[in-house]
C-alpha cells in the first residue's frame, strides 16, 4: 500500500522539480547591452571597446602608411597581465589582428614570437624549408612590434565598489627601436554588491 501511495507522489514531483531547474537561457549579441556587466572583471565588451578604439585611432595615426614596402608587418609581442583575473590575451590581440588585415594596412608574421619561439611553428618550419629549397634570404624583420599591458585599479566607498582597467599598447619600430604609437583605453565600471556581479 505505501508503494501505491509513494509513485503518484514521486510523479507529481518530477515536473516541479525539472521547472525547477529550469532556465531562461537565450541568446543575446555580443558586446551589446544585454550582456553581463562585473565590476571586478573584464568582460567581453570591455575587450571589443578597447581593440576597436586601438585599431581606429593606430589607423588614423598613419604610421602604418610610412614603410617602404606596403602594407606594413606587425609581430605580436608580449601584453602583460597586471589585473586580479587570468585573461586569454587572444581576446584581445585576434580582435586587433583581425580589423588590421581586414584593412588591408598591415599583415601580421606568426613564424615568429616571444623568446625567439614562433607563434605558429608549421609555419615557421615551412619558411624555413622554402629558404633552405629556393636557397633565398631569411625573411626580413617584421617592420613593428606590438607590446603592451592591461593594468586593473580597484576604489571602494561604502557599498560602492568601482573597477577601472587600463589598455595599453605600444607599437615600436623594428629597425630603430622606437615607439612609434601608443594608446591607452580605460573602462571603468562602478556598482554595489547588492545588484552587480563582482
Amino acid at each position: 500500500m505505501k508503494i501505491k501511495i509513494l509513485v503518484p507522489l514521486i510523479a507529481a514531483a518530477i515536473p516541479v522539480f525539472i521547472s525547477g531547474c529550469a532556465t531562461d537561457a537565450h541568446y543575446v549579441e555580443t558586446g551589446g547591452r544585454e550582456n553581463i556587466v562585473t565590476v571586478g572583471q573584464i568582460n567581453i565588451q570591455d575587450f571589443i571597446q578597447a581593440a576597436n578604439g586601438a585599431v581606429q585611432d593606430l589607423l588614423q595615426n598613419g604610421v602604418l602608411d610610412k614603410v617602404s614596402k606596403p602594407p606594413a608587418v606587425l609581430v605580436l609581442s608580449r601584453i602583460v597581465n597586471d589585473t586580479s583575473q587570468q585573461i586569454d590575451m587572444d581576446l584581445l590581440t585576434q580582435k586587433i589582428r583581425v580589423a588590421l588585415l581586414n584593412s588591408s594596412k598591415a599583415t601580421f608574421t606568426t613564424t615568429m614570437g616571444m623568446g625567439g619561439t614562433a607563434e605558429d611553428p608549421l609555419a615557421k618550419g615551412m619558411q624555413q624549408q622554402n629558404e633552405f629549397m629556393n636557397d633565398s634570404k631569411p625573411q626580413p624583420l617584421p617592420d613593428f612590434s606590438l607590446s603592451g599591458k592591461i593594468i586593473q585599479t580597484r576604489a571602494n566607498s561604502g557599498s560602492t565598489r568601482q573597477s577601472t582597467f587600463s589598455f595599453q599598447l605600444t607599437l615600436t619600430d623594428s629597425k630603430t627601436g622606437n615607439a612609434v604609437w601608443a594608446y591607452e583605453k580605460e573602462i571603468t565600471k562602478q556598482g554595489t554588491q547588492s545588484t552587480v556581479g563582482f
